[in-house]
C-alpha cells in the first residue's frame, strides 16, 4: 500500500532529478522525465516548487497534457500560469478537457477573456458547456458531464451491445447506461453487469433498475458527495426540474469535491484560504494572515479587559495571577473539540433541528463530568502549590462553570452561525475562543474577589 510518505519521498526525488538535469543543462533529458509522469504528478510536482522553478518546468509540459495537469493544480497556481497564456491558447486547452472540467476551467479565467474564450470553441463544445455554466459551480448541474449513453426500454440487449461495439469507445466511469424514454425523460439505469450476464434477447425494460433515484441539478455539490458515499456510487444521473436527463456526475469529480471540503474546513479554522499556496509571495501571505491577526487581536483585548476589572484581587492574590490562564486553556481546548465536532456533523448532515437538544444536552453533561475530574485535580495541584484549601476550591468551581459554558457554546455557535448564512468553519473558532476566555476569566476572577480577598 502506498502512504502520504512514500508519495512525498517520491515528490523530492523527482524534484531533485529534474533539478540536476536543468542545472546541467539537459532540457531535452528534463522535457523526457517530467512528461513520462502522470498529469496528476506533474501537477503535484508543479505545487511543490518555488514559482520561479514552476515556470521553467510548466514550459516543458507536452501541450497534449496541459490541459489535464492545469486541472489538477489548485486555483491560485492555475491562474498564475495562466496569465500569460494568449485566447488561442486557452481555447486549446478548453478544447481538451471533459465538459464539466471545461467548464471549471473557463470560470477560472479572468473576465476579460472568458468570453473571447467561449466564442472561439466550435458550436456544438460552445453549446454543451454553456448548458454546464448554466448552473451554479456548486451544484449538481455545474458538476455534471454531458457524455452519457442513452437506450430505450424497448430495445432487446442485442440491439445494445451491437450500439455499444459501433461507438467503439465508452466513456470514463461509466457503470451503467441510462435509460429515457423517447422524450429524453429519465426512466432508470442499466448497469453494465446485467447487460453481459443476460440474454440477447431480453428487453431493456425487463431487466432495468428502475428505483435509482437521479439526482436534480440544483443539489447542492456536499449533499451529491454525501449520497456518492452512502449508496457507493461511480456516476449518477442528472435530470432537471421535468424529469430531463441533463448528464452524469462520475466519482472523480465528487472525490474533488469532498478534498475541497476537507482543505476549506482545516484551513478555514486559521484563517486561510483553501487555495492558499505554501510558496505564495510573501506580501499577499502576510496580508492574508493580518486580517485573521487582527480579529484575534481583539479578542484579547476583550479578555484583557476582563482582566483589568480585577486589578486589586491580581494585586492582592498572587496564586489567581499565576492560576487564571489555566482556567481560560482549559475551556478553549474543551470548546473547540465540541465545536469541531459539531461542525463536522453538519457537514455529512447528521445535526438537525429534531436531535440539537439532544446533542446540546449530551455535550453539556459531557462538559460538566470533565469538569468534575478535572477540577478536582487541578484543585488538588493548587492547594498543595500554595498550601491554601480555598485556591483550590476557586479555580474547581471557574474550571467547572467554563467546560460547562464551552460545551454548550461550541453546539450553539456553528448553529447560530449557520443560521445567519455564516461559514462556521471560519467565524466559529475565534467567537469560542473568546467566549471561554472571557467566561474562563470572569468566573475564577470573580469567585477569586469574593472569596479570597
Amino acid at each position: 500500500m502506498v502512504d502520504s510518505s512514500d508519495i512525498a519521498e517520491k515528490t523530492e526525488q523527482q524534484i531533485l532529478a529534474l533539478s540536476d538535469a536543468l542545472e546541467s543543462g539537459t532540457l531535452q533529458h528534463a522535457e523526457g522525465m517530467l512528461n513520462a509522469l502522470h498529469p496528476a504528478e506533474i501537477a503535484h510536482l508543479i505545487e511543490s516548487l518555488p514559482p520561479r522553478e514552476r515556470f521553467v518546468i510548466w514550459s516543458l509540459v507536452s501541450k497534449d497534457t496541459e490541459a489535464e495537469v492545469l486541472m489538477n493544480l489548485g486555483d491560485e497556481i492555475r491562474q498564475s500560469l495562466i496569465k500569460d497564456m494568449s485566447p488561442q491558447q486557452l481555447v486549446q486547452v478548453a478544447e481538451g478537457l471533459e465538459v464539466d472540467d471545461s467548464a471549471d476551467f473557463v470560470q477560472s479565467l479572468p473576465d476579460t477573456v472568458i468570453d473571447q474564450v467561449l466564442h472561439s470553441l466550435d458550436s456544438q463544445h460552445r453549446k454543451l458547456l454553456e448548458s454546464v455554466l448554466s448552473f451554479p459551480e456548486d451544484s449538481a448541474g455545474g458538476m455534471m458531464n454531458t457524455d452519457t449513453i442513452t437506450v430505450r426500454p424497448e430495445v432487446t440487449l442485442d440491439v445494445v451491445l451491437r450500439y455499444l461495439r459501433l461507438l467503439g469507445d465508452i466513456p470514463n466511469h461509466t457503470d451503467h447506461l441510462i435509460v429515457v424514454d423517447r422524450e429524453n425523460h429519465y426512466l432508470g439505469i442499466l448497469p453494465l453487469s446485467k447487460l453481459l450476464i443476460n440474454q440477447p434477447d431480453s428487453t431493456v425494460a425487463e431487466i432495468m433498475n428502475d428505483r435509482v433515484d437521479a439526482l436534480p441539478s440544483d443539489m447542492e455539490d456536499n449533499d451529491v458527495a454525501k449520497i456518492f458515499e452512502d449508496l457507493d456510487l461511480i456516476s449518477a444521473p442528472v435530470v432537471d426540474s421535468r424529469n430531463m436527463l441533463l448528464g452524469r456526475i462520475t466519482i472523480d469529480d465528487v472525490v474533488d469535491v469532498i478534498r475541497e471540503e476537507a482543505d476549506h474546513s482545516v484551513l478555514s479554522m486559521a484563517g486561510l484560504n483553501d487555495e492558499e499556496d505554501l510558496f505564495a509571495p510573501v506580501f499577499p501571505s502576510a496580508n492574508r494572515r493580518a486580517i485573521w491577526l487582527g480579529i484575534n487581536l481583539i479578542t484579547a483585548f476583550l479578555a484583557s479587559w476582563v482582566v483589568s476589572n480585577f486589578e486589586t484581587t491580581l494585586e492582592k492574590v498572587v496564586s489567581v495571577a499565576i492560576l487564571m490562564n489555566v482556567v481560560a486553556s482549559m475551556g478553549g481546548i474543551a470548546g473547540s473539540q465540541t465545536i469541531t465536532l459539531v461542525i463536522r456533523s453538519m457537514a455529512l448532515g447528521q445535526l438537525s433541528r429534531s436531535n440539537r437538544r439532544w446533542v446540546f444536552n449530551k455535550e453539556v453533561v459531557v462538559g460538566l463530568l470533565n469538569g468534575v475530574v478535572w477540577a478536582i485535580v487541578v484543585a488538588g495541584i493548587a492547594t498543595l502549590w500554595f498550601k491554601d484549601f480555598s485556591v483550590g476550591l476557586v479555580i474547581a468551581a471557574a474550571l467547572i462553570i467554563n467546560l460547562v459554558f464551552a460545551a454548550a457554546s461550541g453546539v450553539v455557535i456553528p448553529v447560530l452561525l449557520k443560521k445567519f448564512r455564516i461559514d462556521p468553519a471560519i467565524a466559529g473558532s475565534v467567537i469560542l475562543t473568546t467566549i471561554t476566555d472571557i467566561v474562563g476569566l470572569a468566573a475564577f476572577l470573580g469567585l477569586a474577589t469574593v472569596f479570597l480577598l
